[in-house]
């Protein structure tokens, strides 16, 4: 039985079952901090971190045209299609501006840079099949800052390996040129760069092993970290995971866990226990 490393860290578990919970027809959605309609004073942020969705849009349906402003957004596809289309593109007129369309499928992120304003919408364009995705946004280090996109492809036998590196905080950070952002260099290679003291990332944990995340991956800015823990509910209720060795921090699928009083270079043991590989996803902030 493994034991406790970080025996200075507080760890609280988020149920499921507090989650906030939307069902519109088309769109199923679970929300671990408080959005549109559910607030919950006790959910409301956790460093930079802001929203987290864990949603479910069926076919032929979506999220029609729609602003953002002073936040960064990304969204991980866990199964299933997802299509972003910029605003200023008609359907069917991408053209030599592909790189404003994108038919996002299992593996691949998207993320906005909304600044100064931006609006795009993600629609689920397939036929018959539902997309799964978790929705997540970070309040960035300043306000004002040009619209961008990334879309980036992470592949699965890396996050079979051990905890792959999604987002990263921009190299050159919150004073970076206009040629800098251009450049969009992140602090950690093969990473997309977000304008937060930030980092996300993934892994795929078969049944009864365990990786190491290392807290701030890093990259982050700050010594003194929190980190938030996701199991999205992939399996079917079968995955399961365990943090930092404690038999009374036990997530199920759909739980997530407030990790506080940890340091940059700290190790985090996620173990998974069930019967199933789990898909982890670990977003560290300052």
């Amino acid at each position: 039985m493994s034991k406790s490393v970080l025996r200075q860290a507080k760890i609280t578990p988020h149920r499921s079952s507090t989650r906030g919970h939307s069902e519109h027809g088309w769109l199923n959605s679970y929300h671990s901090f408080s959005f549109a309609d559910w607030y919950n004073p006790n959910f409301t942020h956790f460093g930079s971190l802001r929203v987290l969705n864990e949603d479910r849009v069926k076919a032929n349906s979506g999220f029609p045209t729609h602003p953002h402003r002073d936040f960064e957004i990304f969204s991980y596809i866990l199964s299933g299609e997802l299509t972003h289309r910029d605003s200023m593109l008609a359907k069917g007129k991408e053209g030599a501006q592909s790189d404003k369309f994108y038919r996002m499928h299992r593996g691949d992120v998207q993320f906005t840079t909304g600044g100064t304003g931006i609006a795009h919408s993600e629609m689920n364009e397939h036929k018959t099949d539902t997309v799964h995705f978790l929705q997540i946004w970070a309040i960035p280090w300043k306000r004002g800052l040009a619209p961008r996109y990334h879309t980036k492809h992470f592949e699965e036998d890396d996050k079979r390996k051990g905890f792959v590196t999604i987002l990263s905080p921009l190299k050159a950070g919150e004073d970076a040129t206009a040629h800098q952002e251009t450049e969009a260099e992140p602090a950690i290679a093969g990473s997309i760069p977000i304008h937060a003291d930030f980092a996300m990332g993934a892994g795929i944990i078969a049944a009864q092993s365990k990786f190491e995340w290392t807290v701030g991956a890093k990259a982050g800015q700050e010594t003194k970290r929190k980190v938030y823990v996701h199991l999205p509910m992939t399996k079917n209720g079968r995955a399961k995971i365990r943090l930092d060795g404690r038999e009374d921090v036990e997530l199920a699928e759909g739980d997530g866990a407030f990790i506080d009083g940890v340091n940059a270079g700290d190790k985090l043991a996620v173990e998974s226990i069930g019967g199933v590989e789990a898909e982890v996803i670990v977003l560290d902030t300052a």
